[in-house]
């Protein structure tokens, strides 16, 4: 089992006369990841609320905060037992079997057209032997094609945007392989959270954004943008794309800065420190669904 502790700090100037705030900072609690502890600090002394999307796991803070300087801090530690399986075994499930709460992520949505890029998917991907392995070939095909970039996106960037620039960041990357999955009746979402063991030449550390695709009986990690280690990937939230899942959204004039964000392996309640690696087989921190 793997053990995961983190710091996050987000840091506003709010203008007259405030502002409200989602955000979407706290660790998921699902079948595979655990909350060990957690604390929300806030510098302005405000009443907040948090909601659990009962099927996402996703959890949501809202708060009002006063015009002035907010701080936003939030430390847990994490434990991560990963549900394993070998690829090979991991088939794609017909639509008409997914389960109801699968059936969101096969829709085309803001960032991820997957309709406009149907054709393309086949054309690339139709042929290709069905299950985990094409899933793979999407996801190989999208870190081939689009360079990483700081910088090189905006809010509004979206899948066929970065098909058409091939630059991106892990966001874009991920909306890229989400609506090539959808064009070819896979299941995909989009999730964020922040990762352990990213290349340093990219910077400090960030929130991530990845990819999970339903198959067997479960959703899968992904990671198209090959910048981090699928084993470090701690969930906050998950979507059809970047408009369900951003860590904050702002509801009035503000100004943030870069978040400072920490995180390290500990030793794990056994005394054990599991350091996060690329492994060969199929990650997942989400339960077993079952088919209709």
């Amino acid at each position: 089992m793997l053990r995961l502790e983190f710091s996050i700090a987000l840091s506003y100037e709010i203008d007259p006369p405030g502002c409200d705030f989602i955000f979407s900072v706290h660790a998921a609690q699902t079948a595979h990841q655990f909350l060990v502890g957690e604390s929300l600090g806030l510098s302005q002394n405000l009443p907040s609320v948090l909601y659990t999307d009962p099927v996402t796991h996703t959890r949501f803070l809202r708060l009002k905060a006063f015009a002035g300087p907010l701080t936003v801090r939030y430390d847990a530690t994490v434990d991560i037992d990963h549900h394993t399986a070998q690829p090979a075994q991991l088939g794609e499930v017909a639509v008409a079997n997914l389960p109801g709460a699968v059936l969101p992520y096969i829709y085309p949505s803001r960032y991820c057209q997957s309709d406009r890029l149907q054709r393309l998917a086949v054309k690339e991907f139709g042929q290709l032997t069905q299950g985990y392995s094409r899933v793979q070939a999407i996801r190989d095909w999208v870190l081939n094609r689009v360079t990483f970039l700081s910088n090189s996106s905006t809010g509004n960037t979206s899948a066929v945007d970065t098909l058409v620039e091939e630059v991106g960041v892990c966001r874009d990357f991920a909306h890229l392989m989400i609506a090539l999955c959808r064009a070819v009746n896979i299941p995909a979402r989009f999730v964020t959270g922040i990762d352990y063991g990213s290349d340093p030449v990219l910077g400090p550390t960030d929130f991530h954004a990845y990819v999970e695709v339903y198959v067997g009986d479960r959703w899968y990690i992904f990671d198209p943008s090959g910048v981090a280690i699928p084993m470090g990937f701690v969930r906050f939230g998950t979507g059809r794309d970047a408009a369900d899942s951003a860590f904050a959204t702002l509801f009035g004039g503000v100004r943030g800065t870069a978040p400072v964000i920490q995180i390290k392996a500990i030793p794990n309640a056994h005394g054990v420190l599991v350091v996060p690696q690329h492994v060969p087989h199929a990650l997942s921190t989400d339960g077993q669904l079952e088919r209709s």
